[in-house]
């Protein structure tokens, strides 16, 4: 876009310079008339050049505006590119993060279902062993209750052939 602006500038530039010196020349043939009495028709050719004059200084300055302009906007254009790299970086990086995070949340979870499965089986054994428990006070306390109707008897017996001698 620059260098299209700048060509087409120069071109404007050096139509505009031939055209000036165009002016020139027939200004120096006015003049040559002028002598001869063409005062009034050399005046409008002088008026004629300072016309254009201001015109190729008015182009120059709106060359050199776009110029400036076609700068800031490639400076504009570089930063959008870093920052748009710069951001593609950030997104990788977030995406490791979270790739990491993932694998961290799937470690834990199989962790906690471990630790559930042997939860699991750890109340399942305790279980098993509470009943044993339970069967065993069971059996301890019928034990106990016929070692006590056996103590009666005995003290019966014992009583009995007490009595009897």
């Amino acid at each position: 876009k620059e260098q299209d602006t700048s060509a087409h500038l120069e071109r404007m530039k050096k139509n505009l310079d031939q055209t000036v010196k165009d002016l020139q020349h027939r200004l120096d043939e006015a003049e040559q008339l002028a002598l001869k009495g063409g005062k009034k028709q050399l005046q409008k050719l002088e008026h004629r050049v300072r016309e254009l004059e201001a015109e190729v200084d008015n182009e120059q300055k709106r060359s050199a505006e776009a110029i400036k302009g076609v700068r800031k906007y490639e400076r504009r254009v570089k930063e959008l590119t870093y920052q748009s790299e710069e951001d593609r970086k950030n997104v990788l990086r977030l995406q490791d993060l979270v790739d990491k995070l993932q694998a961290k949340v799937k470690a834990y979870k199989r962790q906690a279902e471990e630790a559930e499965e042997q939860s699991n089986v750890n109340l399942s054994k305790f279980r098993k062993i509470q009943h044993e428990l339970e069967e065993a006070e069971e059996r301890a306390d019928i034990a106990e209750s016929q070692v006590n109707k056996l103590r009666v008897k005995t003290r019966e017996v014992h009583k009995t052939v007490v009595s009897e001698e």
